[in-house]
Formats: structure tokens, C-alpha cells, sequence
């Protein structure tokens, strides 16, 4: 029974003895590895190469925070431009409506000067009628007066006394008065011509500055117009080149996000393998201690069995 036990404990010995080799063997050929992946060049190029492509990455993300700077200064800048055309636009949006209101002003005093003018020339054809009407009066009145001079003179031809001694008092009064009324009236007209005339030209030359203020209002108002699409031309232009910055730093963004992920997950995997790699190191070293310890157990037992297997023979 003690030759079968000691049989029995020789192969689990040996097989334990088996395990024990194997696993030391694995054991140094993962240590190699291990040593091989820490001195070995590749271990080495691809560290230097992970470095490498962080510091490319921490570049270019230092770059696109850069730009990311630059883009917000243009921006403000931009919206700087904005708030100026914007004011710009309001300026000259009320320049506009003054002057609209000087021109619907000079279209007024236009509608005032040529109304003033029908009705100067429409005075003046009056005033010609009245002079006209007072001319056949007048040319009535002194073929009437020249009638009864005729008449009076052929009466007096009737008359055997000397034509010297009589002399027409009252018809030469009457004809002096007729005259001077005849004078009066034709200055009188002539002062209202002369009047009508300057208050004419006066008209003109309202009208004319009225027209002069008209066109240059107009010119004015085409101009800001002009620069009012100008204007807004350039704020599309910069909203436009403002959207597509934007659209382009968050693509940038988008992509170094990416990157950095892609990153944080490969230095995450990076680190499991370690992990793994640790925890099989850690399990193998556990492993070599029991299996130690049993070699030693095993050896002691052999030991004393030996010893007392010997002990009768001595």
C-alpha cells in the first residue's frame, strides 16, 4: 500500500514537475517578449511614433485654437463692420427721408410758384383786357369828342364872325382833363405792368431754384441709393464669408474631436492590454509560487521517505 502511495505521488510528481517546467518555459518566453517588446526598436518606433502623432495632434489642435482665436477676432471685427454699415444704413436711410421731405417741401413750393404764376398770367390777361377795354373807351370817347369838335366847328362856319376871337375853353379843358385821366391811367398801368413783370421773373426765378433743388435732391437721393445697395451688398457678402467660416472652423472641429476620440479610445485599449498583459504576468507569478511551494512540499515528503526507508537498513 506505501509502494502504491509513493508510486502514486511519483507521477503526480512528475506531472506536477511537467507543469511546473512547462509554465516556467511559457513563463520566460513571455518574460522574453516582454523584455523584446520593452528593448525592441519596433516597441520603440511605434512609442515614438504614438508620441509623434500626439504632438502633431496637440500642434494641430494649439494650430485650430489659434484660428479658433483669429476667426472669433474676425468675427467681432465682422460684427463690428456690421453695427458701422448698419449705422450707415440708418444715416443714410435718414438722409433719405430728409430729403424726401425737402423734395415733397420744393414740390410744394414748385405747386405754390406755378399756381402763382397761372395766376399772375391770368391777372396780366385781365389787366390787358381792362387796358384794351379802357383803349376803345378811350378811342369812343375821343372819336366822340372829335365829332363834336367837327360838329361844333361846322356850327361856328355858320357864324359871320371871326373864327380867331372864339376861342373853345371848355372843350380844350375838357380835352386836357380827358389827357391827363388818359396819362394817369397809362402810368397806372404801366406800374402794374412793371410790377406784374418783376413778380413775374420772381416766380421764374423761384421756379428755376425750385427745379435746381428738385434735380439735386434727386441726384442725392440716386447716389444713396446707389450706396445703400452698396452697402448691402457688402453685408451679404460679409454674412455670407461669415457663415462659411464658421461652417468651416466647426468642420475643424468636428475633425479634431474625431481625432482626439480615436485617440483617447486607442490609449484606452492601449492601457487594457497592459492591464492584461499585468494581470497574466500577476496569475503566472502566483502560479510559479504554488507550484513552488508544492516542489518543495513534494521534496521534503520524498526526503523522509527516503530517511526512513533507509533507517532499518542501517
Amino acid at each position: 500500500e506505501e509502494s502504491l502511495q509513493m508510486w502514486d505521488l511519483n507521477k503526480r510528481l512528475e506531472a506536477y514537475l511537467a507543469r511546473v517546467k512547462f509554465l516556467e518555459e511559457e513563463n520566460e518566453v513571455l518574460r522574453a517578449e516582454i523584455q523584446s517588446t520593452k528593448s525592441s526598436p519596433a516597441g520603440d518606433f511605434w512609442r515614438v511614433k504614438y508620441e509623434e502623432e500626439l504632438r502633431a495632434l496637440r500642434d494641430a489642435l494649439d494650430h485650430a485654437f489659434r484660428e479658433k482665436c483669429m476667426a472669433e477676432l474676425a468675427r467681432d471685427n465682422l460684427y463690428e463692420e456690421v453695427q458701422q454699415v448698419k449705422s450707415r444704413c440708418q444715416k443714410e436711410q435718414a438722409a433719405r427721408e430728409e430729403a424726401k421731405k425737402q423734395l415733397s417741401l420744393s414740390r410744394k413750393e414748385l405747386e405754390e410758384e406755378r399756381r402763382a404764376q397761372i395766376w399772375l398770367k391770368e391777372r396780366a390777361v385781365q389787366l390787358e383786357k381792362e387796358v384794351e377795354a379802357l383803349l376803345e373807351v378811350h378811342e369812343e370817347e375821343k372819336a366822340g369828342l372829335d365829332q363834336e369838335i367837327a360838329n361844333f366847328s361846322h356850327s361856328l362856319e355858320s357864324f359871320r364872325c371871326a373864327p380867331v376871337a372864339f376861342q373853345p375853353v371848355e372843350v380844350e379843358d375838357y380835352s386836357k382833363r380827358l389827357s391827363e385821366i388818359w396819362k394817369g391811367a397809362v402810368e397806372t398801368y404801366k406800374t402794374e405792368v412793371s410790377q406784374l413783370e418783376g413778380s413775374l421773373c420772381q416766380a421764374k426765378e423761384n421756379l428755376w431754384k425750385a427745379v435746381e433743388d428738385n434735380q439735386q435732391s434727386q441726384l442725392q437721393l440716386q447716389h444713396l441709393e446707389k450706396d445703400l445697395a452698396g452697402l448691402k451688398a457688402r453685408k451679404e457678402m460679409l454674412e455670407e464669408s461669415l457663415a462659411q467660416q464658421w461652417q468651416e472652423q466647426r468642420g475643424e472641429a468636428e475633425k479634431f474631436q474625431l481625432a482626439m476620440e480615436a485617440l483617447e479610445q486607442e490609449q484606452q485599449s492601449l492601457r487594457v492590454q497592459i492591464a492584461r498583459v499585468l494581470e497574466d504576468r500577476q496569475q503566472l507569478m502566483h502560479l510559479k509560487m504554488s507550484l513552488s511551494l508544492e516542489v518543495a512540499t513534494y521534496r521534503t515528503l520524498l526526503e523522509a521517505e527516503s530517511t526512513r526507508l533507509q533507517m532499518p537498513a542501517g
